[in-house]
């Protein structure tokens, strides 16, 4: 994503963090392109790339594709590279600020937006210069919404149980002051397939694709639970109280028998929503 859009994150800190995490989700983007399978896009942009897991998976489900990921931020792009050259997949990197510098681009035949638009003020005008980007029959596939992701076991032996409800309303709470502090930020009703629809596009449907991956997990998906409760740690310090903090606390802690790295009842549940629209041919 654009550095003035997202001002609020070093994404190129977090990109080890993104990176798993892109791989530990992996699956719904499997699903999402089932959907797309037909007819094969030409041209493919995944906006606000990150370290490129969706667009080396598209370029690998679309081998004839000219596929390229889009983002603001030049090591986030590096990593894509690297990651295309390891998986032996074609792709391209284009370093724009975003959403500004989509103007920029060439139009494509599959626009890919995964939890991209949330991070830009206007929602809306981020879809509208999505949907510009599309050649006509062109679709747009937008990542946002789907369940809160469920990791943990409501009673974890320690502190009060149903800590990741109350990480639910921290995230909530954490989300909208995010929001809130966007620039140019505009309020509107979230309801995704409106706004593609109000964008110009038709045939506007939404899917959601799940990854369940049960206990106990495998070391990838273990780091990226870890990884995503470091972050929670960090980022929603002023929403948890103190006894909620030290749970976190006991759960990152390397050394304990009940941490994250050890317990045996660690799973990932989540749903991710993509929201489907095209532009109408001539």
């Amino acid at each position: 994503m654009g550095r003035n859009a997202m001002h609020h994150f070093d994404w190129a800190a977090m990109a080890d963090m993104l990176e798993l995490d892109g791989e530990t989700h992996e699956p719904c983007v499997r699903q999402a392109i089932e959907e797309l399978a037909h007819p094969t896009p030409r041209r493919i942009l995944d906006v606000g790339s990150g370290p490129g897991v969706t667009a080396c998976r598209l370029a690998a489900a679309f081998p004839r594709a000219e596929v390229t990921a889009v983002d603001g931020t030049p090591e986030l792009l590096a990593r894509a590279r690297e990651r295309a050259a390891r998986l032996g997949v074609r792709l391209e990197t284009r370093v724009v600020d975003l959403p500004e510098g989509l103007a920029d681009l060439e139009p494509a035949d599959l626009v890919w937006a995964g939890q991209v638009v949330h991070h830009v003020g206007d929602q809306q005008a981020a879809l509208d210069r999505l949907a510009g980007l599309l050649e006509p029959g062109g679709v747009l596939a937008v990542v946002e919404g789907g369940l809160p992701a469920r990791r943990l076991p409501r009673d974890l032996g320690f502190g009060r149980p149903g800590l990741q409800a109350r990480l639910d309303v921290a995230l909530e709470e954490s989300f909208a002051r995010m929001r809130a502090e966007l620039p140019g930020s505009v309020a509107v009703v979230e309801h995704w397939p409106g706004m593609l629809e109000a964008a110009g596009l038709t045939d506007v449907y939404s899917r959601t694709f799940l990854v369940d991956r049960p206990a106990p997990l495998a070391e990838g998906p273990r780091r990226s639970v870890r990884q995503m409760l470091e972050r929670y740690r960090e980022v929603l310090a002023d929403f948890l109280d103190a006894e909620d903090k030290a749970t976190l606390d006991r759960l990152l802690d390397p050394d304990d028998p009940a941490g994250v790295d050890r317990r045996p009842d660690l799973f990932l549940l989540a749903a991710r929503t993509v929201h489907f629209g095209r532009r109408p041919e001539r």
